[in-house]
């Protein structure tokens, strides 16, 4: 049994000018974008390629029509804005007003760590050479959710999934785990509702944002279960679960979690083996409360009159997940099992004391933090220091982010190396066709015109046209597919002559 399957992040990141409250953070973004790109990518800068996409597909079955879409759903329409395809197969780029970085297709949960982590060492080094131009103000970039002011921003997550399993069958088992894997992987946040106006602190940074349980939009009306039925790959085999219902993580451990079991839960929903029987009362309202209840004692309501804890939910899909392991033919990986163990003891410790966490979670870290400080100065919730150290956890810089901090001490466990996390800012996975996207534009920058998830699109001289090379399948155009073909080809003609004769 494998947690295998091609998955990825998005991240928005909070921006700010310092000492400019007033500054436009769509320029701001868009300078610190350029400003990576200009200084780290090929001299042509290859265009992000827009024509295969189709945010307005419902997995229900139709298509929203565009004069009824919010402007935010529109993500195939190009806008001018920064948008910038890495060496490493991912896509940096302006996502209205914040900068966003998507990692690269990676098929374990140990390489979405590896590639997340480098997509916060990008943005760190964006908003350096952004901060360094002629007359610029320093630009601070956050991986966080929220600016306390009502305006949320996301962290999506990505998954490929079979075409055959029943989309209903998806929300009836996935809200239930959405709701309540916040305990494992939510980011923690001063202040409760949209705008904090309540003090206190909560689970999650986004849990206040949701308010309805299926449908379409990112940005009004999130919902817990998102219907964007946009593969990126073939459609006659492939869904792509977009994820919007989860926090930005900094803590390793947090990120593994939340892609290793969320991928053993559509495993087993792929297999169609659970049982069905942990459909919440009431999502939304026990999202809202589960995040408000750092104390993990609220029992929310299920359908069948029975109450849990939100930690005794996830143990429930905790034991069907190492049965459905069990029981698979053959040993399971590594990760699955390193996915087990880990789940089994982080909700082990918060059953019986949550702080037991706090150097593997970040909420609980966040939350140790804030309470050292309240315990040594008196402060209430209400104190605004407490909002400062809390986006402080969260600042991208290594010297000045909280989280940092607690990593240099030695009170926040990693996974991977700072080797790993360098290599991976500018090599793609391997075995993904991000490989193959990331090499065309790394040995052939001035041929490639566009790339998108499934294309590559070359011009070449003596072509009348573009040129496109289709990549529908994500497990092809790896190192082992075609790693020989472009160390053999010195040019791009070479490359395309020998990929369209097969």
């Amino acid at each position: 049994m494998s947690v295998r399957r091609v998955m990825g992040t998005e991240v928005e990141y909070g921006i700010s000018v310092r000492g400019q409250p007033a500054a436009n953070p769509m320029l701001a973004s868009t300078q610190v974008v350029n400003a990576y790109a200009n200084a780290a990518q090929q001299a042509r800068r290859a265009r992000w390629d827009f024509e295969e996409e189709s945010p307005l597909r419902d997995a229900r079955g139709f298509e929203m029509a565009r004069d009824v879409a919010d402007s935010s759903q529109l993500t195939d329409e190009d806008l001018g804005l920064a948008n910038v395809i890495l060496t490493n197969g991912a896509r940096l780029y302006v996502d209205h007003a914040h900068p966003e970085y998507s990692t690269p297709e990676c098929t374990n949960p140990r390489d979405v760590v590896v590639w997340d982590k480098a997509g916060e060492a990008v943005m760190r080094r964006a908003a350096e050479l952004a901060s360094q131009l002629p007359k610029a103000a320093p630009l601070l970039l956050y991986k966080n959710n929220v600016d306390n002011k009502g305006a949320s921003y996301g962290a999506h997550e990505n998954y490929l999934m079979n075409r055959s399993t029943a989309f209903g069958e998806i929300v009836e088992h996935l809200t239930p785990f959405f709701v309540t894997r916040q305990v494992v992987c939510g980011a923690g946040r001063v202040g409760l509702h949209q705008d904090g106006s309540k003090h206190g602190f909560q689970i999650s940074q986004r849990a206040d944002y949701f308010e309805v349980e299926v449908g379409l939009e990112t940005t009004l009306k999130r919902p817990i279960i998102n219907t964007r039925d946009e593969p990126h790959a073939d459609p006659n085999k492939y869904r792509r679960l977009h994820v919007i219902i989860g926090d930005a993580n900094l803590s390793e451990i947090s990120t593994f979690l939340k892609i290793g079991t969320t991928a053993l839960v559509i495993a087993m929903i792929e297999a169609r083996v659970l049982p069905g029987d942990l459909a919440l009362e009431r999502p939304v309202q026990e999202l809202r409360s589960v995040s408000h209840d750092p104390a993990l004692k609220h029992l929310v309501r299920l359908k069948d009159g029975r109450r849990m804890s939100a930690v005794q939910v996830q143990m429930a899909y905790l034991e069907q997940a190492r049965t459905f392991v069990e029981r698979h033919d053959g040993e399971p990986d590594d990760q699955a099992s390193e996915v087990l163990r880990r789940w089994e003891s982080v909700l082990g410790r918060l059953e019986s004391e949550p702080l037991l966490c706090r150097d593997e979670l970040d909420w609980v870290a966040k939350l140790a933090l804030l309470e050292s400080y309240r315990d040594r100065d008196g402060l209430g919730w209400e104190h605004p220091k407490l909002q400062l150290v809390d986006l402080q956890y969260a600042d991208v810089r290594e010297d000045k982010g909280l989280f940092h901090r607690l990593v240099r001490r030695g009170a926040m466990q990693r996974l991977v190396t700072d080797a790993e996390v360098t290599r991976a800012m500018t090599t793609p996975p391997s075995d993904t066709r991000a490989y193959f996207r990331g090499r065309c534009l790394a040995q052939f920058p001035e041929q490639v015109a566009a790339a998108s998830w499934d294309s590559v699109i070359f011009d070449l001289p003596g072509q009348e046209s573009l040129q496109r090379i289709p990549t529908l399948e994500p497990l092809r155009g790896t190192q082992d597919h075609v790693g020989a073909l472009l160390d053999e080809c010195d040019t791009a003609d070479q490359l395309f002559a020998a990929l369209t004769r097969r």
